[in-house]
């Protein structure tokens, strides 16, 4: 019977190392911005406190959505929230190697499961700006959302390498496209909306059938060799 690594991790009590791998445009930048923002987190500071911050963020995003709603110009603190949330999602994990915390499963856990929160959050505003009837096409875009997730996952689950970059995107570079919503939103106002979320959902859905189509192939020239091999 075939042994996974995360099957390794369960039985044995280790957790199997989590190898990110990020193709994205600004992943040297993103690097760096890290290296430089670690050394301005206080001692008191620890890994399990930035990640549950992002559960603050969340906050700031919703109380944000119901005035965005009559006045788009409150998706800035959106945008404030992102970006906070980004400097906070993108140390916690260094933080607590550099401190030896040992919160690795738990750590693992959080923050990815923090980051889906976030994300609903951000999408949950979105759909309080569409007309009404309307709502149910920010459900579309979370579903889609999930699955680049889920493919992420289960992916990581048989390779023991998490990629979490696709096409030159990676967090850094989804973030700034939400910024970009956000700032287009709050200039022309929310009437346009509507006109521009089944292009999105669709170029999602591309993007996705993409991703998929690519790591199962993958997947399967991996079997093919192995089988090979023995």
């Amino acid at each position: 019977m075939a042994t996974y690594p995360h099957e390794v991790g369960l039985r044995t009590g280790i957790a199997p190392a989590d190898r990110k791998s990020s193709a994205s445009l600004l992943a040297p930048i993103e690097r760096r911005i890290a290296r430089e923002t670690l050394r301005f987190v206080p001692t008191w500071l620890e890994s399990q406190h930035l990640t549950l911050m992002t559960l603050g963020w969340s906050a700031m995003v919703l109380a944000a959505a119901i005035p965005a709603r009559s006045d788009p110009r409150w998706l800035g603190i959106v945008s404030v929230a992102i970006v906070l949330q980004y400097v906070t999602d993108a140390v916690d994990g260094k933080v607590g190697q550099l401190r030896n915390a040992g919160l690795v499963r738990w750590g693992y856990y959080m923050d990815h499961l923090l980051d889906y929160v976030f994300l609903c959050a951000i999408l949950i505003t979105y759909s309080l700006l569409l007309p009404d009837r309307f709502e149910y096409l920010m459900t579309i875009v979370l579903a889609i959302a999930g699955g680049f997730m889920v493919s992420a996952f289960l992916a990581r689950a048989v390779t023991g390498v998490l990629e979490i970059s696709f096409l030159g995107l990676g967090p850094i570079e989804m973030r700034l496209i939400f910024v970009a919503i956000n700032t287009w939103l709050a200039t022309v106002g929310r009437a346009e909306m509507l006109q521009v979320v089944p292009y999105v959902i669709g170029a999602a859905l591309v993007a996705l059938t993409a991703l998929i189509y690519k790591t199962q192939h993958g997947l399967w020239l991996l079997d093919r060799a192995s089988r090979t091999s023995t």
